[in-house]
């Protein structure tokens, strides 16, 4: 009989998250490209750089309180595919491709089913945006997250050729902004969107949203959706002057971060229809226009700036990529802020 373990008595099982990883590897080896130069499992990862023409560009970031609901629904497989595809959007800001991702999970108890279908997540997105998962951390920390709750962490690190990186700094008076479809709320103020779904309607993860024929839990759960494949569409067809990532703080924080300081970014709300869920909060939270732009992303999860010359082209190619691209604004002169009207 094997002795008790007085790791284990504390509340942290080693064995059960080797197994958890060793069951994982053959999925994460199949997210690697020709640029993984160690194997998995390594204290670092090793990815070859790029030639010195490229620079790396990297970001971290999480998943937030959405995982609160992935935990309420006992669903946590799309979870994963959000903190890869919401990084990858974030190094394609600045034109970048994504290299390798690097994941954190901590929990109260390993779980070895919700590991599973985390990192099944994360495998998926990283091989559907050609991004190896090279290393990362998984923690068993009973004393910091209650138990069946986690943590769900990543940095990803891309590359882009020197004369390729966009900046904004391109953008001028008249160009026109082009919006794409967000999937549902991303990653982003899932603490507003829980206390009036929950607390406030008292729905449950199982009920029929309001004005869907999803579940609550399929319309929260939504994935974080990644733009790479139609902005890489996009490239080939005009020149971009600037790209912004919809997320925390909306468009009045999110589209200033890549404005010259002499213009203005006008969106109107008016050109497209923002998507049932942001409907249900502002109405049942009696939650105000202006908070309702700067908490979420109302629909629209990616912007361009364009040229007004190269907006017909732009659109077009974005369709061809099976997008549906909207003109949602245009840039002003200005002071680098950015008016949703």
């Amino acid at each position: 009989m094997k002795p008790a373990s007085a790791y284990g008595a504390s509340g942290v099982d080693i064995d059960a998250k080797m197994t958890a990883l060793a069951h994982a590897k053959r999925q994460i080896a199949r997210t690697h490209t020709p640029g993984v130069a160690g194997a998995w499992g390594s204290f670092g990862g090793l990815f070859q750089a790029p030639g010195k023409d490229h620079l790396l560009v990297s970001s971290t970031d999480g998943v937030g309180t959405k995982l609160k609901v992935a935990v309420r629904a006992g669903r946590h497989d799309t979870v994963g595919q959000d903190i890869v595809n919401h990084g990858v959007n974030d190094i394609l800001v600045q034109g970048a491709h994504p290299l390798f991702f690097l994941d954190y999970i901590g929990m109260g108890r390993i779980d070895q089913g919700v590991m599973a279908q985390l990192i099944a997540g994360l495998c998926k997105a990283c091989r559907e945006n050609a991004c190896a998962l090279i290393g990362g951390e998984t923690a068993e920390l009973p004393d910091l997250y209650p138990s069946g709750e986690y943590d769900l962490v990543g940095t990803i690190v891309g590359a882009v050729a020197k004369k390729d990186v966009v900046t904004g700094a391109a953008i001028r008076a008249g160009d026109l902004l082009i919006g794409l479809p967000s999937s549902g709320l991303h990653t982003n103020g899932y603490s507003l969107a829980r206390a009036v779904v929950f607390r406030k309607a008292q729905l449950e993860v199982d009920d029929l949203f309001p004005g869907t024929r999803q579940t609550v839990a399929d319309v929260l759960l939504a994935v974080h959706r990644s733009y790479l494949k139609p902005v890489l569409a996009l490239r080939k067809a005009v020149a971009i002057r600037g790209m912004a990532h919809i997320t925390g703080g909306g468009f009045p924080d999110n589209l200033p971060r890549i404005l010259p300081k002499n213009v203005d970014a006008i969106v109107e709300s008016s050109t497209w229809n923002p998507l049932p869920v942001f409907q249900f909060i502002r109405e049942t939270g009696g939650v105000a226009d202006d908070e309702m732009y700067r908490v979420f992303n109302m629909g629209i999860g990616f912007v361009l700036a364009v040229r007004p010359d190269d907006a017909t082209r732009a659109l077009t190619a974005l369709r061809k990529a099976g997008e549906k691209p909207v003109v949602i604004g245009q840039i002003t002169a200005g002071k680098g802020r950015c008016r949703v009207v």
